[in-house]
């Protein structure tokens, strides 16, 4: 049987279309190799809206 990888920590199912970038060569790597990335990119990218809402 499968080993599910991934599991949600949210209560609203996340969007079934990823925003994806470009990125310089060597930034994947090393964003791999910071701790719990995904969650703090999500993090960092909401505040950046509210940021620009509240302007």
């Amino acid at each position: 049987m499968p080993r599910i990888k991934f599991q949600p920590t949210n209560k609203v199912a996340f969007d079934k279309v990823p925003v994806q970038f470009k990125v310089l060569p060597g930034v994947r790597d090393k964003l791999k190799t910071v701790p719990n990335w995904q969650e703090r990119l999500r993090e960092y990218v909401d505040r950046l809206i509210q940021d620009i809402d509240n302007k």
